[in-house]
């Protein structure tokens, strides 16, 4: 099997997934480990995942419950190393099966950190696993992505007196963990559902893939939200659509930000926290209305990672405060939250 690049860029190596073709958008993960919660997570529809750490499936594939969606979102997988041989007490199959009968291409003996240089020099670009040439490149970003990977009906998690709206755009399963108190009624919605005639406290935006202007139902009902003066919380996408439901402009950064050491800066204490992230798209702070201030910024690129109202209890973060893989060194944001209701 091969990795054909639109820039006719070609690598071949062995495959270990599914016999199968994919097209997707080429990037790349700096995570040292959590494989299985990366290729769960639905903010990677559309996209082939090229992971830099060299050796992965050492430790197999758990169940079901440790995965943040309900199957494998990737459209490929790129490694320099696979191990068939994996040990870990909690390991029910190895990432190739699962792999295989999920229906997802993969292939191994890859130099990645070629094509690492390669996306961070030229940016993400698209490509297709297969083993013949394709004849084009398709763009996931050319379609909502959203619509494809949120539920379809609503469910609804507790009993507790704080009704939250969570509009599920690809939400990953950590967040409604986070989210899931003893005081808290959480109403999972998908990204089109009207619940401005609902009854409800705050309202929570998840994350999910894909170009964020493609939304313009949920930054709709976020604008109901606002207009009701409901608290807000947005993570990843969510931060990108409330900042376009306040007026502010998203634009697609060059190569992403994809791993878990990813550092930001808080702009109220100067302090630094390392952050699990997954997203192409950020905001552009400049245009971020006069009663909106920065909240956080990528230490690396000074891209932005969160905003917030200046007086209404509005706020979101670029990265992921769940974690699943990564740090948890954010999640208090989940407790600043609740305490807003």
């Amino acid at each position: 099997m091969k990795l054909y690049l639109k820039d006719g860029s070609i690598y071949e190596g062995d495959s270990f997934g599914a016999d199968v073709a994919m097209s997707g958008e080429v990037v790349f993960n700096t995570g040292m480990t959590g494989y299985v919660e990366t290729l769960t997570d639905p903010s990677y529809a559309g996209q082939i995942l090229v992971c830099t750490s060299p050796l992965q499936g050492n430790y197999g594939v758990p169940d079901a419950k440790y995965f943040e969606s309900s199957k494998i979102q990737v459209s490929g997988l790129v490694v320099s190393e696979y191990s068939e041989r994996y040990s870990h007490h909690d390991a029910k199959q190895s990432l190739g099966d699962w792999l295989k009968k999920s229906g997802i291409p993969a292939i191994t003996g890859i130099d990645t950190r070629a094509i690492t240089k390669k996306l961070r020099e030229h940016g993400v670009m698209l490509g297709t696993l297969s083993t013949t040439k394709p004849r084009a490149f398709s763009d996931p970003n050319d379609e909502n992505l959203v619509a494809k990977v949120s539920p379809s009906k609503k469910k609804i998690y507790g009993n507790g007196k704080k009704k939250i709206i969570a509009i599920d755009c690809g939400m990953k399963e950590n967040i409604v963990r986070s989210l899931t108190r003893p005081e808290v009624t959480l109403i999972r919605v998908p990204w089109d559902y009207d619940f401005s005639e609902d009854s409800y406290d705050a309202l929570f935006i998840s994350n999910g893939p894909g170009d964020p202007t493609m939304c313009g139902l949920t930054i709709a009902s976020i604008q109901k939200a606002m207009a009701a003066k409901k608290p807000i919380l947005g993570i990843c996408l969510g931060n990108q659509l409330l900042a376009l439901a306040a007026g502010a402009k998203t634009y697609k950064l060059k190569y992403g930000h994809r791993g878990q050491n990813q550092p930001c800066i808080a702009a109220d204490s100067g302090r630094c926290y390392i952050t699990s992230q997954n997203h192409g798209f950020a905001v552009d702070e400049k245009t971020l209305p006069n009663d909106w201030d920065v909240w956080f910024t990528n230490a690396n690129d000074e891209s932005n990672e969160g905003i917030r109202h200046k007086r209404m209890p509005w706020r979101s973060v670029q990265f992921h405060p769940e974690a699943s893989p990564g740090p948890t060194d954010t999640a208090w944001i989940f407790d600043e939250f609740l305490k807003t209701i």
